[in-house]
């Protein structure tokens, strides 16, 4: 039997972004997309960004770089110069979309632009990914993934009461709007399918991360009220974070009296023997005030916490889902390439790179296209890896091609 098809097999990419929108184009890549990572002669910022294979720094040793670029070719570009912003242009002559997060005006100042690519093929689509969009008055401000937590929003709702807003690990704010512009890219180039003209899409980081406030906003807009930190307290006695004997679970009772999670949880606590339980069961725990106070919140801890400590994350979810009650185990990385769920649909797959002698695991993809499945192609490219080949395909002659290397145009 031939294999499955890729759902985007057909369509080429070119990925001329850095860490903000590399993402972007693995999702492509990985969906079946020719993705052409152009990168300059120094490597994408990526390549510099740890955890690094053995601990060892090297523009091929960025585990970050190398998960993010997977089922891409590679090649390098000057685009400082005029031989590389014409080689650009062939190449863009050829491709559905690009994707770069230079800042705005970068690719214009260089002839290189939507409006001078498009030129060469009116369907083409450019999506920028920029930390705050191409107009407004923060345009030509840069910003790490942190800056785009802050003022995106989400920064303020992280971590704990009582302590500075605490940033959540991954370049969430990058990975917020890589997915977005890939989204948005992947509509643009539907209808220019459709129609035969391309567009010019604008990502805002920002505005990417302003869209995982939930209801903060509008908390503020109809009732003055900025939402807080809770994760750090309980909102109300049996609920919240704890610690167990191997970690952390998250309970969510909510300490209501009379709704059916708390009275199975009681239940649970005292077919299990919990220690002073009979402390939970007088009418104030039925009062919704008191289950919101200091006092209930410390009794509840008092009991709960030395209980918990006695056991596992797994032993406390697995009696948690019996009785119905809602309670989950704080999943640790190692948790995770273990759960039985994520290993059941075959969730994490081989991850190769030429400096380990053995395949390791990473993340796949979190959806299952039955017709057109997802899978990794190859390893993320080296400096410059396809350089030849690519401009071979675009008509570029051998001697050219060396001239070009000679030059240090391409590497």
């Amino acid at each position: 039997m031939s294999p499955s098809p890729a759902a985007l097999e057909g369509l080429r990419v070119l990925d001329l972004s850095g860490p903000m929108g590399n993402y972007a184009g693995k999702l492509f890549a990985d969906m079946g997309a020719d993705v052409i990572l152009v990168e300059p002669p120094q490597g994408t910022a990526l390549r510099r960004e740890p955890p690094f294979i053995g601990d060892v720094p090297g523009i091929e040793r960025s585990l970050n770089y190398a998960y993010q670029n997977t089922s891409k070719r590679g090649i390098c570009l000057d685009l400082d110069t005029a031989s590389g912003q014409r080689l650009l242009r062939e190449l863009a002559a050829t491709a559905d979309l690009v994707i770069e997060t230079a800042p705005p005006g970068w690719m214009d100042a260089r002839g290189i632009g939507h409006a001078a690519l498009s030129m060469g093929r009116p369907q083409l689509v450019m999506a920028s990914i920029t930390p705050y969009g191409q107009t407004g008055p923060y345009a030509q401000m840069q910003a790490t993934d942190l800056v785009g937590l802050a003022t995106g929003g989400l920064l303020w709702m992280g971590g704990y009461q009582g302590v500075a807003p605490t940033q959540a690990h991954g370049d969430q704010a990058f990975k917020c709007a890589a997915m977005y512009g890939a989204v948005a890219a992947l509509l643009a180039v539907t209808e220019a399918e459709l129609d035969g003209q391309g567009q010019h899409v604008d990502i805002s980081m920002q505005e990417s991360v302003t869209l995982a406030l939930e209801n903060a906003a509008q908390t503020y807009d109809l009732e003055g009220t900025i939402r807080k930190r809770p994760l750090g307290d309980q909102r109300f006695a049996g609920y919240g974070l704890f610690p167990c004997r191997d970690g952390y679970i998250f309970l969510g009772s909510r300490g209501i009296g009379t709704s059916p999670a708390w009275t199975r949880s009681l239940q649970w606590f005292k077919d299990e023997g919990m220690e002073g339980v009979d402390r939970l069961f007088g009418p104030e725990w039925s009062d919704m005030n008191y289950l919101k106070s200091d006092e209930a919140r410390e009794v509840f801890g008092e009991l709960f916490i030395p209980w918990a400590r006695a056991h596992s994350k797994a032993w406390l979810y697995g009696e948690g889902q019996k009785r119905g009650i809602p309670l989950a185990p704080v999943s640790t990385p190692a948790d995770l390439l273990d759960n039985p769920q994520l290993r059941a649909r075959g969730h994490f797959v081989p991850f190769t790179h030429p400096l380990l002698r053995q395949a390791a695991d990473m993340p796949g993809a979190p959806y299952v296209l039955s017709g057109t499945p997802w899978k990794v192609r190859c390893p993320a490219p080296a400096l410059g890896q396809h350089t030849g080949e690519v401009l071979g395909e675009i008509g570029i002659a051998a001697d050219e091609v060396a001239r070009l290397y000679a030059a240090g145009v391409v590497a």
